[in-house]
């Protein structure tokens, strides 16, 4: 049986652009489908017969020679490009689908179009760490840094061409940014080595930029900082990231604080915690001394007469504030007894005649040694 004219299989006229072979032949791939046509004995036939066509139709150097020859072009060896004889064209067909799919699915699978993406590419984002105190971070502050970054080039105003010129469309890929070889049945997929992927190249590369469009620069960026961040708080500065390329939009800037250890208190979210020691004196008999805020203040605090070492007071709203609002946390003094050193003989000689009058003022004392004997008594039991 004759094969029929591939531009009647596709319903098109021989003068048909590019673009109307490939939109005919998805209208007839969507039609055809054998999966939409379980009752069409012939679909399945015919669709292969459509993406023979558009193989050939599809490629300049096939569709000259077929407009030339005619089916003749690819028999006995002349043009040697399209369908071989026995093979029902599938090994074509499927590069031929490969396309089409592309058409229909890529802009929504984000593969599509090599050459839109040489055009504008989006920028990198950045990542700033930055380390504040304590203080800072009770109060907020507004800091300026200094960021390296790649920008947009000005003297070919991010186009990577020499005076701004537009790049021009790839010759080996036809802007894809993709090319394709026929291994058996399955056609591979490759970037394309002559413009890398981008589907364009530049044909007189920018002096400034070295064609890339971007060169690299320190920017002073001026950032705020909120009151009551605390280590791990990611800024977001949408749009002062890396420039992007040939146009495209930059990317962000993420600025991950870490917040310095503090000599006098320590945080737990927006609770502050400050150990403070007291002679065993001043537990015993008990009074006020005064602390230090995380404010600059003082605060004083009264010491209720034989306090333990670790007894915690609070001083409630003398924390962090909240990063997002919502009042303060609190502040907890913690008590540390301190044990006095180097002694004289007169202050050992005071101690022993203060311990020998106090048998029955170390409550705790008494019931721990009192556990002790109950437990080395029911050891000998």
């Amino acid at each position: 049986m004759a094969k029929r004219d591939y531009y009647e299989v596709l319903g098109i006229a021989r003068g048909a652009s590019a673009d109307e072979i490939k939109k005919a032949y998805r209208q007839k791939a969507k039609a055809l489908h054998p999966d939409s046509n379980k009752d069409n004995p012939n679909a399945e036939t015919q669709f292969k017969e459509a993406g023979e066509a558009y193989e050939v139709l599809k490629d300049a150097d096939k569709k000259a020679a077929y407009d030339r020859f005619g089916h003749a072009a690819f028999e006995g060896g002349m043009g040697g490009g399209g369908p071989r004889p026995g093979q029902g064209g599938q090994g074509d067909f499927a590069s031929a689908f490969s396309d089409v799919f592309d058409d229909l699915f890529g802009d929504f699978m984000g593969a599509r179009g090599g050459g839109g993406r040489g055009r504008a590419a989006r920028g990198s984002d950045l990542r700033y760490n930055m380390r504040v105190t304590l203080e800072e971070a009770f109060t907020g502050l507004q800091k300026t840094i200094n960021v390296p970054t790649s920008v947009s080039c000005t003297s070919c105003e991010g186009s990577g061409a020499e005076g701004g010129a537009e790049p021009s469309t790839c010759p080996t890929c036809s802007g894809m940014g993709k090319v394709r070889a026929q291994q058996g049945f399955f056609t591979v997929e490759r970037t394309c080595p002559t413009c890398s992927g981008m589907g364009q190249i530049i044909q007189n590369p920018c002096n400034s930029c070295g064609g890339q469009g971007l060169v690299q620069k320190d920017r002073a960026l001026s950032v705020n900082i909120p009151a009551g961040v605390e280590t791990g708080t990611r800024i977001r500065l949408s749009g002062e990231g890396e420039a992007g390329m040939r146009g495209g939009p930059p990317g962000d800037l993420y600025i991950f604080i870490e917040v310095s250890k503090h000599a006098l208190f320590e945080r737990e979210e927006t609770n502050l915690f400050c150990t403070v020691p007291v002679s065993v004196t001043a537990a015993a008999l008990g009074g006020d001394i005064e602390v230090p805020t995380i404010d600059g203040g003082r605060s004083r605090v009264k010491i209720p007469a034989g306090s333990q070492s670790g007894r915690q007071m609070r001083l409630r709203a003398k924390g962090m504030p909240a990063l997002r609002g919502g009042g303060a946390g609190d502040m907890f003094i913690e008590l540390a007894l301190e044990t006095p050193v180097n002694l004289t003989s007169k202050q050992k000689e005071l101690l022993r005649e203060f311990e020998a009058l106090s048998e029955d003022n170390n409550p705790e004392s008494k019931s721990f040694f009192s556990s002790v004997k109950t437990f080395w008594d029911s050891m000998k039991g």
